[in-house]
């Protein structure tokens, strides 16, 4: 057994998830070890690709994901998806090779532990054979319980060292949890009990905390909100507003607009959860719960921050609590029932061989099957399929948009799909992500995947052409492609969607084995710039 056998077959002891990458001769033997000792491996087509997939995975699974990448271009290759992966807090390990010591003038010596820091993952590396499980452990675990994307160097030379025998693994357990500091409970009770219209708006650091967080609501009277990365989070609650921010209904954001005390339970509380502050009252006292302190008050001031677990703090709040109505009048659950976006009128666009992008995403929230898993690309129509498709639970959302890149959302469903197979997986995209990403179609085909593909096509990269208004926009629109054709060509099933009468095409393959992707090619109308993005670009 060498070193590149021996990391390989750590990993899989120590329990990673599915592996995805693109294997060359750097990574060919630690692959091939991670398969041998029993983790999954997803080739992809392009490094990118993979790397959204891993993200995807481990956002979705809750397991740590691997991503196995050649050294060099292999590295540089994925480099945007693991940015979004580091920028998210994705529990990722990427398995990177390393050029050898001695290779000094190598085209694919590059500063590796440099590109990892630079964009905010972990530099780490495989130094020797005696320290290879050492190291390799430190890196697994830096990536479980800190909740980091981990580049782990495997350097050429150390990869073809003779290892040793291989230890006996400790088992590492998951984050620990933080107990928040009784005064600062008590604290946080007092604005509670004083408060007559709370807002709890919930974000990634609260994902799988619904219950403690429910209750604690529903005792002090709150409404429930999240950002966008946890949408779902408080799905079939009555008094539930759904995401806070640029993708809020009219109805929601005066609601949050109306509160007098916002708490933000693992939410950053920043400019898109917000609106840029303009959700904010200025009258509102603001309070956050975050396991890390260094995001208390990082994007405005706050009257009172709490350091600690969501879960935990909730229920230590909620020993104290004092039971009042609060914001939940039969008033404010009549508006929030009747303020969704799927039941706000709009004035149709349809029409020139074109659909409303809001017609089409109604239409198909009604006839997708309720147990989901919605995946965003990023792009002038992201508010759509986020705000009208519904999905179950957090579980059921996957929103790569720390980044904010176009392109991966492709990889992004694949991921989310192999992470939860027991739904339908469903990719909202634009026509300049799809074409972005067109070459993990072939995975998602290989895969047998029942992906359904939504691509909203406006033939351009929609966000310029609505920001930059009567400027020359030769550069960002581009003649209309057949998308629906392309995805056929790789062995999708494929639509083109004009209106809503064409949509029977989606219901037939719903009707049918779901034995490959869905490609649709939706051409949309222009809305003349999404309502959320108009909002980003006012600042």
């Amino acid at each position: 057994m060498n070193v590149a056998e021996l990391v390989g077959r750590t990993l899989a002891g120590l329990g990673v998830g599915t592996a995805f990458g693109v294997v060359g001769s750097g990574n060919f033997e630690v692959t091939n070890a991670l398969r041998a000792g029993g983790v999954r491996f997803v080739a992809a087509r392009h490094e990118g690709g993979a790397a959204s997939m891993a993200d995807a995975y481990a956002r979705m699974s809750g397991r740590v994901s691997v991503l196995s990448l050649h050294q060099g271009c292999g590295l540089t290759n994925a480099m945007t998806g693991i940015t979004e992966a580091a920028k998210s807090r994705t529990p990722m390990l990427v398995l990177t090779a390393d050029s050898a010591s001695a290779s000094v003038l190598s085209n694919f010596r590059v500063d590796q532990d440099g590109l990892a820091a630079a964009v905010g993952a972990v530099p780490e590396r495989v130094h020797s054979a005696a320290s290879a499980v050492a190291d390799t452990v430190r890196a697994f675990r830096t990536a479980w319980q800190q909740r980091r994307t981990v580049v782990l160097n495997l350097p050429l030379d150390v990869q073809a060292e003779p290892a040793p025998a291989p230890p006996s693994l400790p088992d590492i357990p998951g984050p620990a949890v933080l107990r928040p500091d009784a005064a600062a409970v008590a604290e946080l009770a007092d604005l509670l009990a004083a408060a007559e219209r709370p807002v709890f708006v919930a974000g990634r650091g609260a994902r799988g905390s619904r219950e403690p967080v429910r209750e604690l609501a529903s005792r002090c009277g709150a409404l429930l909100a999240t950002s966008a990365v946890a949408h779902g989070l408080f799905h079939g609650d009555e008094f539930a507003l759904g995401i806070s921010g640029g993708f809020a209904s009219p109805s929601t954001a005066e609601l949050i607009v109306g509160a007098d005390l916002v708490v933000g339970w693992g939410c950053a509380l920043n400019m898109w959860t917000t609106r840029h502050g303009k959700l904010l009252s200025p009258h509102a006292k603001l309070a956050q719960v975050d396991v890390e302190q260094s995001a208390l008050g990082a994007h405005r001031p706050i009257d009172l921050g709490v350091v600690g677990d969501v879960a935990a703090t909730a229920v230590d709040v909620l020993a104290v609590a004092k039971e009042q109505q609060g914001y939940r009048t039969e008033e404010v659950a009549a508006r929030i029932a009747a303020g969704r976006w799927n039941d706000v009128e709009h004035e149709d666009l349809s029409r020139g061989g074109r659909i409303d992008p809001r017609t089409l995403s109604k239409l198909l929230d009604e006839l997708l099957p309720a147990e989901r898993i919605v995946s965003i690309d990023s792009g002038n129509f992201m508010g759509y399929p986020s705000a009208y498709l519904s999905v179950p639970d957090e579980q059921g959302f996957c929103f790569t948009q720390a980044f904010q890149s176009i392109g991966l959302g492709l990889g992004t469903a694949i991921g989310a799909a192999l992470a939860r197979p027991d739904r339908l997986p469903v990719l909202g995209t634009g026509d300049g992500g799809f074409h972005m990403a067109l070459s993990e179609l072939d995975t998602a085909v290989r895969l047998g995947l029942p992906l359904v593909v939504i691509v909203y096509n406006d033939a351009a990269y929609g966000a310029e052409v609505h920001h930059f208004g009567d400027a020359d926009m030769t550069t960002v629109r581009f003649p209309d492609s057949d998308l629906a054709a392309i995805g056929r060509g790789f062995g999708c099933a494929g639509v083109t969607v004009r209106s809503p009468d064409d949509l029977f095409a989606v219901r037939e393959w719903l009707a049918g084995p779901r034995d490959a992707p869905l490609v649709i090619d939706a051409k949309i109308a222009d809305d003349g710039g999404s309502w959320w993005l108009a909002e980003a670009f006012r600042h």
